[in-house]
């Protein structure tokens, strides 16, 4: 079976290359008032940079809260620039990886298998009440 971060990384490669991917705290915060049906999959990201940023970690808990009280799936990477490798494209420097959401493909058509394996891993962690479970992205 086929490691959350593989499949994390899969879902994120697909969901840019489909235009469903929402880059940056703010971004996806507006996107998580305006339309947070279109929402599927929320990543939150971090490293020892940012741990005593407390304007970031208030953004995090608010969007955690958001991402419970609208059943979006939701996990935690450690890598912010190895996300932001995976997300951005060579041309921009991408400063503000803190926050990826996935959105739903626009017609409702099929969801990505490896988006349905982590929204599966989510809901087990959920189970053990781990409600962010953290996923190493694999290495480059």
């Amino acid at each position: 079976m086929k490691s959350p971060g593989k499949s994390l990384k899969e879902a994120l490669v697909c969901a840019q290359s489909e235009d469903r991917l929402t880059v940056g705290v703010y971004e996806s915060a507006k996107i998580m008032t305006e339309d947070p049906d279109s929402v599927s999959f929320c990543v939150l990201a971090t490293d020892e940079q940012f741990e005593w940023d407390i304007a970031l970690q208030i953004h995090f808990t608010l969007i955690q809260s958001f991402c419970f009280d609208n059943d979006i799936s939701i996990v935690r990477v450690s890598d912010m620039q190895h996300l932001a490798d995976i997300v951005g494209d060579e041309t921009e420097q991408l400063e503000d990886a803190h926050c990826v959401l996935i959105t739903n493909p626009a017609d409702g058509s099929w969801e990505d298998p490896a988006l349905e394996k982590l929204h599966l891993f989510c809901e087990e962690s959920r189970h053990l009440n781990n409600w962010v479970p953290e996923i190493s992205l694999p290495e480059r």
